[in-house]
């Protein structure tokens, strides 16, 4: 299971440049996928939903017609970056190939 201690900024940094789109704002990684339609867009959340579930770690999402927004943080770590947030942003990537 991934440590759930805060990551540094540097830490953060250095795992968000082997991860495609992915910043880091907020005390936050996000990244926006965009799709060809709504559609897609929801097909995204469902599929994404399954990954989130099975690592009990759930992302914040905003969803505006093609556009998915996913933003990780660890609240039970005081709501910063953990390697859980770091290793969820890969598994959906490289899960969905996006």
């Amino acid at each position: 299971m991934p440590d759930r201690e805060p990551l540094s900024e540097a830490e953060i940094q250095d795992a968000l440049a082997r991860l495609d789109g992915w910043t880091f704002e907020n005390d936050a990684i996000h990244k926006t996928y965009e799709f060809d339609d709504f559609r897609e867009a929801i097909s995204f959340i469902v599929q994404m939903a399954f990954y989130a579930e099975e690592a009990n770690h759930h992302p914040e999402l905003e969803n505006v017609y093609n556009s998915v927004t996913l933003s990780f943080t660890t609240h039970d770590a005081g709501s910063k970056v953990t390697d859980m947030d770091i290793e969820l942003a890969r598994t959906i990537d490289d899960a969905l190939g996006a």
